[in-house]
């Protein structure tokens, strides 16, 4: 049976213009289960003030105005939800950058598009390893003069089934971010890499911003494009 949409529930409790307790849990419980990015509750809330627009248009009704304040609390995700923040800063060393970058991996569910200019972290690449493994879709990708510096991890990933590419031109692919889900950005200047993370002054910022999203998809696709496979050695 059809598991009832958000809007729906929504919908119901709104016509007695109120958002009962049990109905504010049962919201919560279907927001944990059915929305999966801010992008989502951003759509949700959105149909929320849909509802609640034609709701005062028909009855010129001001408790909607109500049912819609508690509504938009309760599509609040818990603080311990795992996402992260729409913006956040992290600098290295003092920030514990490798953690966060296991801990995003670690809530990826669908896809991870990594460009970065070098990988040597193990502690990383475990974690991009174990979210290929969990059926996440990872691509890879790297500059080629740093693939096969002492150290680097990117033969291992494409020995494990990864799919690896490398930039062939005659500069340096220097990108440093990556998109986890189509939804959120990982970029700055912090390199994937144990000094990075140890001894360099380092920035890693979070950011959940479908336009920059996008703009940063599109460069993804035109390296990978033009990138050859790492062949497994």
């Amino acid at each position: 049976m059809r598991e009832t949409s958000l809007v729906e529930a929504l919908q119901e409790t709104l016509e007695d213009r109120k958002l009962s307790r049990g109905e504010r849990r049962a919201v919560q419980a279907m927001v944990a289960r059915q929305v999966r990015s801010e992008h989502e509750h951003n759509v949700i809330r959105a149909e929320a003030f849909k509802l609640a627009r034609a709701a005062i248009a028909d009855a010129n009704d001001a408790a909607v105005v109500d049912w819609l304040e508690d509504v938009i609390k309760a599509l609040e995700p818990p603080e311990d939800s795992g996402r992260a923040p729409r913006r956040a800063a992290y600098f290295a060393p003092d920030d514990n950058c490798p953690g966060r970058l296991i801990s995003l991996l670690g809530n990826c569910r669908k896809t991870a598009d990594i460009c970065v200019f070098t990988i040597t972290d193990d502690r990383v690449t475990e974690a991009i390893h174990d979210a290929h493994v969990r059926g996440v879709q990872v691509r890879v990708l790297t500059d080629n003069d740093k693939a096969f510096d002492p150290g680097s991890d990117v033969g291992r990933l494409a020995r494990q089934g990864l799919p690896v590419r490398v930039d062939m031109t005659e500069h340096h692919m220097h990108h440093k971010f990556a998109l986890l889900d189509s939804d959120l950005l990982l970029t700055g200047s912090y390199n994937w890499t144990r000094s990075a993370a140890e001894k360099n002054y380092e920035n890693l910022v979070v950011l959940q911003e479908p336009g920059l999203v996008a703009e940063f998809f599109e460069e993804f696709e035109k390296i990978w494009k033009n990138s050859l496979s790492l062949r497994p050695t």
